[in-house]
């Protein structure tokens, strides 16, 4: 998306007074929206749809891998410790990026709630603009985040990859096999 505008959706509420729900003469008028509801931001929820699924699977892959390196470590000996230490800041890494990736799907469902609280406002004043244009800027922000997600997951594969790749042999084996030669 070059121009934010092409991610703006359309915010056209309509209130009517509700015939189907019977009030009294002491109780206030009871408005709905005609249509049904507030529809969301087709254009962010396609795009959320689309990075859920990748957010998930990176966290899944960073459990299958933390397992397999925790797998490998060793029974804690005196010495030669190395090799376990590369394995502790691998696994530690991993739980990191599994971390970072919990939270972005924490942040998607935070924009659904602020983003629902806000036509739950313009509901409420319809007369008031800067609920309504506080919509706008409240999509435009999640489109710069998710653009900000898919780059860190991109960044989080390259840097695991780059982490297990360059100590692969210390992972796969922390001790060297001439341990016993030493004695």
């Amino acid at each position: 998306v070059a121009d934010l505008k092409e991610i703006h959706s359309e915010i056209n509420i309509k209130l009517e007074v509700s015939s189907s729900i019977p009030t009294s003469l002491d109780d206030p008028k009871v408005f709905v929206m005609s249509g049904g509801m507030m529809k969301s931001n087709g254009q962010l929820v396609d795009l959320i749809e689309r990075v859920k699924p990748e957010i998930r699977t990176l966290i899944e892959k960073c459990n299958t891998v933390k397992m397999w390196v925790q797998l490998l470590i060793p029974r804690i000996e005196d010495g030669n410790n190395f090799g376990v230490s590369i394995q502790e800041e691998t696994v530690a890494e991993l739980r990191t990026v599994e971390g970072e990736a919990a939270s972005y799907l924490d942040q998607i469902s935070r924009y659904y709630i602020t983003r629902a609280k806000l036509v739950s406002k313009i509901t409420k004043y319809p007369h008031v603009e800067d609920y309504q244009r506080t919509v706008t800027e409240i999509d435009e922000k999640e489109y710069i985040s998710l653009k900000i997600i898919v780059s860190e997951l991109r960044n989080q594969y390259v840097t695991l990859h780059d982490m297990i790749l360059k100590n692969i042999e210390k992972i796969k084996r922390p001790r060297s096999s001439n341990n016993e030669a030493l004695y």
